[in-house]
């Protein structure tokens, strides 16, 4: 989990529950998720197999027993806690400590 100065990114409302978000933060995409019952997760946007910003832009479900968000390219599922990819192990998505604070979304 990289280290990131806290950012107010938007508000609780503005995220649609099992959908994603990108938001542009220091530069880098993260893809926000917005789970009810589970929480908040921001991972990177960037689809590492894939080879484009997309994630986001992927379904959420439940995957093997993990909380997951399957790639709208190739379809490879990444664990929304951990960011590893069910499929390869060996890839793992960058991801950041995202909380709500007072009915904001607080990245960092």
């Amino acid at each position: 989990m990289e280290a990131l100065e806290s950012v107010k990114v938007c508000e609780l409302s503005e995220l649609t529950p099992y959908q994603g978000r990108t938001a542009m933060i220091d530069g880098q995409q993260v893809a926000l998720f917005y789970i009810p019952d589970s929480g908040l997760f921001a991972l990177q946007n960037w689809d590492p197999i894939g080879k484009a910003y997309v994630l986001s832009r992927g379904i959420v479900g439940d995957f093997k027993g993990k909380l997951c968000v399957a790639s709208p390219l190739f379809k490879q599922h990444f664990c929304l806690e951990s960011g590893e990819c069910i499929e390869d192990p060996k890839v793992t998505l960058q991801r950041w400590r995202v909380r709500e604070q007072q009915g904001n979304i607080v990245v960092g």
